[in-house]
């Protein structure tokens, strides 16, 4: 290809957070860009903690996270032990003020930050929304896809914001290692007669997290870690049922909880790609990777690979593509592979029942609790790994 028009074209399959994400920080560096996605039906219930560095990218592309309905600030995060083992970890609390913040991470549901970037994209000049799906995906010269409307659609880089089971990926040839964990994840959120006072809130309990995340006024929402079986039982609960087990589950931190809202159910499993990049393809979010909701890593490793994706791609033209993608994926391979084993050792170490690995976990999370430098370094990390 000629570098005559150096403004890149790229196609960016995907229409989750990550997709829609993408599509904005790209269509602002000057990049013509298509999203290729079904305008999904708006019901997910999840919310996502977005860490400081992660607000500060949305900020400076035009989304002040902040504004966003429903929004609570997560100033405090403590974590229980609620195993009934021999070896239990103390309870640990980290605020933010112990380092000069006003809070950690602002709760915000993934319905409004959708929402939110989707009106900043109305009538953006270098943005195309086309609703349909990739049915054929070819890069042997450039990126060719034909849609399910059988529409031919070019361009020169191809982004996969196509989750777990990526069509992108799986074109690219990039290999993906996966494994499932015997548990499930059941979401709802409530209302409560205490207030969480801007406390995040995570139990281990012997079968996952159960996690009281903040939303505006007093009201939380939960991310309850359990087995399948137990997933299929609370989502069969009526309201007092459900109201009753919350209850017990949260040792009633909360007070009273009335007003539950809709349930929702995910299998836990974690995948990782070999690669992030691949000559003209560039994987963002759970295309390239995807583990259990643990520490408020999902989202915002995603957000990272956006950040990185945009600043790569930043006053390229075509002729750097190669070169382009082999810097994407080092710049991301670290990152990735860090946050994936930690939350995988992090949620194995609940599920399993031997005795040295229960130890080890207690003794770190003491170490934490008493060590005033290390803790202060873990939460500087925690809001560093996550600046620009």
């Amino acid at each position: 290809m000629s570098d005559t028009n150096p403004t890149l074209n790229a196609i960016i399959v995907g229409g989750g957070p990550v997709g829609w994400l993408s599509a904005l920080a790209l269509a602002q560096n000057g990049i013509n860009t298509t999203l290729l996605a079904k305008r999904e039906s708006l019901n997910d219930l999840r919310t996502v903690a977005l860490m400081q560095g992660s607000l500060a990218f949305l900020k400076n592309i035009g989304i002040d996270a902040a504004s966003i309905k429903d929004v609570a600030a997560l100033e405090t995060m403590r974590l229980i032990d609620g195993t009934k083992r021999l070896v239990r970890a103390p309870e640990v609390s980290f605020s933010a003020s112990e380092i000069g913040h006003s809070y950690f991470a602002l709760n915000v549901p993934v319905i409004g930050l959708v929402k939110r970037i989707q009106e900043s994209l109305l009538n953006h000049l270098n943005f195309t929304h086309i609703e349909h799906l990739a049915s054929d995906i070819s890069l042997s010269k450039g990126v060719e896809i034909f849609t399910d409307a059988n529409k031919l659609l070019s361009a020169d880089i191809l982004v996969g914001a196509d989750g777990r089971g990526s069509k992108v990926r799986d074109s690219a040839n990039i290999s993906v290692k996966k494994w499932e964990y015997p548990q499930t994840a059941f979401i709802t959120q409530f209302s409560h007669s205490k207030s969480h006072m801007n406390i995040s809130t995570e139990f281990h309990t012997e079968t996952g997290p159960f996690t009281l995340v903040p939303l505006s006024g007093n009201r939380s929402a939960v991310v309850c870690v359990v087995k399948p079986e137990t997933a299929d039982k609370l989502m069969a609960m009526n309201e007092v049922e459900l109201i009753h087990e919350l209850e017990t589950r949260s040792s009633h931190l909360l007070g009273k909880i009335s007003d539950t809202g809709a349930k929702q159910t995910f299998p836990m499993s974690s995948q990782i790609s070999n690669k992030m990049a691949v000559g003209c393809t560039f994987l963002v979010g759970e295309s390239g990777h995807a583990f259990p909701p643990i520490g408020a890593q999902g989202l915002n490793l995603g957000i990272r690979d956006v950040e990185e994706l945009a600043s790569q791609l930043r006053h390229k033209t075509r002729s750097d593509i190669e070169r382009t993608s082999n810097a994407y994926n080092h710049a991301r391979r670290l990152d990735v592979t860090t946050r994936t084993v930690g939350v995988d050792l992090l949620n194995r170490s609940l599920l399993t029942d031997f005795l040295p690995v229960q130890s080890l976990r207690g003794l770190g999370l003491f170490a934490t609790k008493s060590i005033t430098h290390l803790r202060k370094a873990m939460m500087r990390e925690g809001l560093g790994a996550y600046s620009s």
